[in-house]
């Protein structure tokens, strides 16, 4: 697949989230059928707290732009708060739906795992709605396994939906232990 070289990544910045919000918005809408209550969707404020959190926790969060325009968007948290996960992240990538099957999923994929690797985390996770061939077969292409299925645990459209759970290894073979942690987050 030829990927557009007009499209780059860089890290979010503020003037970033309505878009994103867009795109975010759009993307929820589709998983779920009209009536469904869907207000507790995060509002700018509540992305732009996001943001200011992830980047001052030096976790990426980073945006395709196509000219001026964002379009898409993703970022990592960790998979678990507890200190002995610290080096585990779940990632999230959200594509403007014009812009699907253009290889923007791909570049935000690519940046997201460099970036992760370069910080020291070792396992990124993921999860992903069964019936999503196009981000299972992004992610196969960048290495995840597919390392567990959670039947049923989204309702929509009149019936249950599976989600797989994938994973992949950032330091493979690595058996150097991590280095303490700072005394701020013990």
């Amino acid at each position: 697949m030829e990927q557009n070289k007009t499209i780059f990544i860089r890290p979010s910045r503020e003037t970033d989230v309505d878009a994103m919000l867009a795109i975010y918005r759009r993307h929820i809408r589709r998983g779920v059928e009209d009536g469904v209550d869907d207000n507790d969707t995060p509002q700018p404020d509540d992305l732009r707290e996001r943001r200011k959190n992830l980047k001052s926790r030096r976790f990426p969060h980073v945006v395709a732009i196509e000219g001026e325009k964002v379009v898409g968007y993703a970022y990592v948290v960790l998979f678990r708060k507890r200190p002995a996960y610290r080096y585990t992240v779940k990632h999230s990538i959200y594509v403007h739906h014009d812009h699907v099957g253009q290889g923007v999923g791909s570049l935000l994929m690519r940046a997201l795992i460099d970036t992760c690797a370069a910080a020291g985390f070792r396992q990124m996770i993921g999860y992903i709605d069964a019936d999503n061939a196009a981000s299972l077969a992004l992610h196969e292409r960048f290495g995840f396994a597919r390392v567990g299925l959670l039947p049923g645990v989204a309702y929509r459209y009149g019936r249950w939906a599976d989600t797989v759970m994938v994973q992949r290894s950032l330091a493979a073979g690595s058996t150097t232990p991590p280095p303490p942690l700072p005394l701020s987050t013990r």
